[in-house]
């Protein structure tokens, strides 16, 4: 009976492994040599709000409020804040359907490490 457990955990995992390599990002980031921590990693530090940010973002509050002329027009937009979440890798490196912005933040943070790696930036349609 013991034996029979045994080859049913070890099996779960391999197709799960499987299920994993059919994905473009999963096959990528394999070829790669990228751990998936590593872009929840990149991703965290990349997103992660700034003073500057929130000061883009009270302008733009109080622009709202004031009118168009009241604050200074930004020339770039802030960082979201929201980093990818480990929900969001496992969705992706699985072949579940994920929000535009989501897989957004995974390409920038792909295309962070592969800079560090000295590597050429990659676009959207090589991830997903």
């Amino acid at each position: 009976m013991a034996a029979k457990k045994k080859e049913t955990t070890d099996a779960k995992p391999a197709k799960a492994e499987a299920a994993k390599a059919t994905t473009k990002l999963a096959t990528f980031l394999s070829s790669k040599k990228i751990d998936p921590r590593r872009v929840m990693s990149a991703s965290h530090t990349l997103e992660t709000l700034r003073p500057e940010d929130r000061v883009i973002k009270r302008n733009r509050k109080r622009a709202k409020g004031e009118g168009a002329e009241g604050a200074p027009k930004e020339e770039r937009k802030p960082r979201s804040g929201r980093p990818v979440t480990g929900r969001a890798m496992n969705a992706a490196l699985v072949g579940k359907s994920l929000s535009g912005p989501t897989k957004q933040r995974i390409l920038r943070a792909v295309n962070h490490l592969l800079e560090q790696k000295k590597a050429e930036k990659v676009d959207f349609r090589t991830l997903f």
